[in-house]
């Protein structure tokens, strides 16, 4: 009996450490600057950022304080700036960037916050150019769609 009443009191004792909150920041203008989940004081879950103007800065996932999933960010003006995978508190697979008109400007793969692998650049939505990279450092470019499907398997851009 004197185990079962402990185990009782061990989970309860560790329920009452990892609750669940969900929390807001304000600036002094009294707009939010953020909100979102914490659990142990650290970010979880959902989270939305503010500048503040009020507009909406960057959302994405948390998990134990590290970013996670899928973010997007925004312009003070509220305009998408860029969008993609974070894994582990690190930039990884396929970025988006866009231009002032929010059309993609140029779309990368990361690894650990750095390009590692293809990047493909636009102009009004065509694609005029892409380059290779590895660790951060480019090791090949073409200036033509023609040249880059020459030497590349179009699958290796998904």
């Amino acid at each position: 009996m004197k185990k079962i009443v402990f185990i009782i009191f061990v989970l309860i004792s560790f329920n009452a450490f990892a609750e669940k909150e969900y929390q807001r920041t304000y600036f002094e203008n009294g707009n939010i600057k953020s909100e979102g989940w914490t659990e142990n004081n650290q970010k979880t879950k959902f989270w939305k950022f503010y500048y503040e103007n009020g507009n909406i800065k960057k959302q994405g996932h948390f998990l134990a304080g590290k970013e996670i999933k899928y973010w997007k960010f925004y312009t003070k003006s509220g305009a998408l700036e860029k969008e993609g995978h974070f894994k582990n508190g690190k930039k990884n697979d396929w970025w988006l960037f866009y231009d002032t008109m929010q059309k993609v400007n140029h779309k990368c793969q990361l690894k650990d916050n750095q390009k590692n692998g293809y990047c493909l650049m636009y102009e009004n939505e065509k694609l005029v150019s892409a380059s290779k990279y590895k660790a951060g450092k480019k090791i090949k470019e073409w200036t033509t769609f023609a040249s880059f499907k020459k030497e590349n398997k179009i699958s290796d851009l998904k």
